[in-house]
C-alpha cells in the first residue's frame, strides 16, 4: 500500500448468541481484507474458513488486481479441498469468502457465497456483491421478496462455496470509491439479522470504524444472534493519484528480478511449507471420543502426509454415551475447533450437558 493510499479500518468476529463455536474467519492486513464463513459445524466449517483466509493471504496480489485476487480465491478453494482429502477437517467442509483489495479509492472484490460487501457513501448503502444462495436466486426471479427471504426455511442454503467444486469460479467486482466512503465486509450473521436500513444507520452513526464495528455486532446479537457475526469496516481516507504509473514501474521492477532470486525464493517457500503446517496444527484443537470419554487434543485429527500433528492435552471423565446423539456423532471422528481455549470451553459445556454423575469433572 502506497503512502497515498491510507485506510483506517477495524475488524470484529463474534460467536453470537446461539452457536457453540465460531466458524467465521477474517483477515485484515491492508490492503487485503476478507471474511469467510465456514459451512456446517459438524463438517468442520471453522477449519475450512481458517485454511481459506490463510491461503488467500499467501496468494493475494499486493495491489488491486481483480483477476489476481480471483486466482488467490481459487487457490484457497483448492487448499480447502486438498485439506479435506488429507484428513485436515472433514470431507464436505466448505466456506464462503468475500475478499477485497483496497488501494486508495480503487477497490477490487472477489466473492463466493452469501457473505457480503457494501459501500456506504453519505447516507446511501450500496450492496457490492450478489449472494450465491437459493433465496437470492428466488428474489432475482421475482419469486420471493426481501422480507420473505429473511424467514424462508431455505435462507441458509448457498449455491456456491469454496471446498465444494474444483471448478469453482469467484465473482469479481471493481469499485471506484471516494474519500469519506466506508467499505463494509460481513458474514450473513450480520446481514441475516439486520436490514440494510439498520446497517446503514449504524455504519454511518460512528466516525470511528471500531465503534461502528462493535455497534453492528451488538445489534446483530440483540436481534437474536442466531449465527456467528463478523464485520470489517474500512474507511477510504484518501484516493491515490498516479496509480497506473506506479504499477507500470512495479512491472518493470519485477521483470528485472534475476533467475537466481526466483530459485532462492522457491527454496524458502519449500522450507516454509513444513513449518507452516506445524504452526497451523499448533493453532488448532479438537475433542474426540476415546475409551468412552471425551479427550481434548491440540492439533488436527488424523495424519497429514503420513505424520500425526496432534498432542494430548486433557482427558475428561465426561461419558460420551451421556451426551446427545448429535454430539456423539461429531466426537466419533473428532470435533475440530479454532484453538485450545475454545476446545476447553466446549469440553466444559459438554460436562454440563452430560447426564449428571458424581465424577463428571475435568481432570488434568
Amino acid at each position: 500500500m502506497t503512502p497515498r493510499s491510507k485506510q483506517t479500518w477495524a475488524s470484529l468476529s463474534d460467536i453470537g448468541r446461539v452457536r457453540t463455536h465460531n466458524e467465521d474467519s477474517v483477515i485484515a492486513q491492508p490492503p487485503l481484507f476478507a471474511v469467510a464463513d465456514g459451512l456446517g459445524g459438524h463438517e468442520a466449517g471453522e477449519v475450512a474458513s481458517a485454511i481459506a483466509v490463510e491461503t488467500l493471504r499467501d496468494h493475494a496480489p499486493r495491489r488491486a488486481d481483480a483477476n489476481a485476487l480471483a486466482r488467490a480465491v481459487r487457490a484457497a478453494n483448492s487448499a480447502v479441498m486438498r485439506a479435506a482429502r488429507e484428513g485436515v477437517g472433514r470431507s464436505g467442509m466448505g466456506t464462503t469468502m468475500t475478499a477485497a483489495l483496497v488501494d486508495g479509492g480503487h477497490i477490487v472484490l472477489a466473492h463466493v457465497g452469501d457473505s457480503r460487501a457494501y459501500l456506504l457513501r453519505g447516507a446511501v448503502l450500496e450492496p457490492l456483491t450478489d449472494d450465491h444462495s437459493m433465496v437470492a436466486d428466488m428474489i432475482r426471479r421475482g419469486q420471493l421478496s426481501e422480507a420473505d427471504a429473511r424467514v424462508h426455511p431455505n435462507r441458509s442454503v448457498i449455491t456456491r462455496a469454496l471446498g465444494t467444486d474444483s471448478n469453482m469460479v469467484a465473482d469479481t467486482y471493481e469499485v471506484h470509491a471516494s474519500a469519506g466512503d466506508r467499505l463494509l465486509l460481513c458474514s450473513d450473521g450480520l446481514s441475516g439479522m439486520l436490514t440494510d436500513e439498520r446497517i446503514t444507520e449504524l455504519l454511518g452513526a460512528y466516525r470511528d470504524p471500531s465503534t461502528a464495528a462493535h455497534a453492528l455486532v451488538d445489534a446483530a446479537n440483540e436481534a437474536g444472534g442466531q449465527d456467528n457475526v463478523s464485520v470489517i469496516v474500512v474507511d477510504i481516507e484518501e484516493t491515490s493519484d498516479g496509480v497506473h504509473g506506479e504499477r507500470e514501474g512495479d512491472r518493470r521492477l519485477r521483470g528485472s528480478i534475476s533467475v537466481v532470486l526466483w530459485i532462492l525464493a522457491f527454496l524458502v517457500v519449500v522450507a516454509g511449507i513444513g513449518y507452516g503446517t506445524y504452526r497451523y496444527a499448533r493453532s488448532r484443537a479438537y475433542l474426540i471420543a476415546e475409551n468412552g470419554v471425551v479427550s481434548v487434543y491440540q492439533g488436527v485429527p488424523g495424519e497429514v502426509a503420513g505424520v500425526s500433528l496432534n498432542w494430548p492435552v486433557r482427558k475428561t471423565t465426561v461419558a460420551v454415551d451421556a451426551l446427545p446423539p448429535a454430539v456423539q456423532a461429531r466426537l466419533a471422528d473428532g470435533e475440530t475447533v479454532s484453538g485450545l481455549p475454545e476446545a476447553l470451553r466446549l469440553a466444559e459445556s459438554y460436562q454440563q450437558m452430560a447426564i449428571p454423575s458424581p465424577d463428571t469433572t475435568l481432570t488434568p
